[in-house]
């Protein structure tokens, strides 16, 4: 429902975790359950909220991830591997806008199926968001704004970061960046620093072309603005709408 994919690594305190969908939903976003405890956990924070788990501090260690088009992944990784579509059930893995896919009148209509127990017209609640969180702080930033801009330098929560946004597909991922300030350079899988420096964009860091330098990629997944916000409702924004 909040058009969102987040990836947490499953391992706990060294041991490793398994979940499911519990097929139940809180403020639109999924519920899923530990296979040790049937404790639930919400897929947008990575807590356990009930059962016996709930109120422990637990909280899965959230992994960068990817929404992108197939075409802009082919390019990058050729030799990618790709989970194969014959699942062996009787609905197939289909755009979303197909007619057939799960939720596809869903996902091309502006109107919610639940109602939400707060508005913020700071943005559409369908528009589509990079959800970022990093010490404490949230923020959304507009995709479509995202894609204007394809490279964008910022920070929060005593993080910095810039965000390198494919236009096409809008495909955006978020990398440290210790102090540089970057701009778009020669192709769009290159930037330039401030001080002339270039670095190659990669899918899991950036690294200098001059010495190697590693800097990492940082957490971020996608979301619709609605559902992101009801669990950080104080979320900075970049894009904001502008009022008719």
């Amino acid at each position: 429902m909040c058009r969102s994919a987040v990836l947490y690594d499953g391992e706990l305190d060294g041991e490793t975790w398994r979940f499911g969908t519990s097929g139940w939903l809180y403020q639109s976003n999924k519920l899923m359950y530990d296979l040790r405890t049937d404790s639930l956990w919400h897929a947008l924070t990575g807590e356990p909220v009930i059962g016996t788990l709930a109120n422990s501090g637990l909280r899965l260690k959230q992994l960068p991830i990817t929404t992108t088009t197939w075409g802009e992944w082919r390019e990058a990784h050729p030799d990618g591997k790709v989970l194969s579509v014959n699942t062996g059930v009787r609905r197939r893995y289909l755009h979303h806008n197909e007619p057939g896919a799960a939720y596809s009148d869903y996902f091309s209509d502006p109107g919610l199926m639940f109602p939400v127990f707060s508005h913020d017209d700071r943005l559409r609640p369908k528009d589509e968001v990079l959800a970022i969180r990093y010490n404490g702080s949230a923020g959304a930033y507009l995709l479509d704004a995202l894609a204007k801009r394809p490279v964008l330098n910022d920070a929060l929560g005593g993080q910095d970061f810039v965000i390198v946004t494919d236009p096409g597909s809008r495909a955006a991922r978020v990398y440290e960046r210790a102090g540089h300030e970057f701009m778009a350079g020669a192709s769009p899988r290159e930037l330039k620093d401030s001080a002339g420096g270039e670095w190659r964009v990669e899918e899991a860091r950036l690294v200098a072309k001059n010495g190697g330098r590693i800097l990492e990629r940082l957490p971020s997944h996608t979301a619709y603005w609605f559902g992101w916000r009801a669990f950080y409702p104080d979320s900075v924004v970049f894009g904001v709408r502008s009022r008719p």
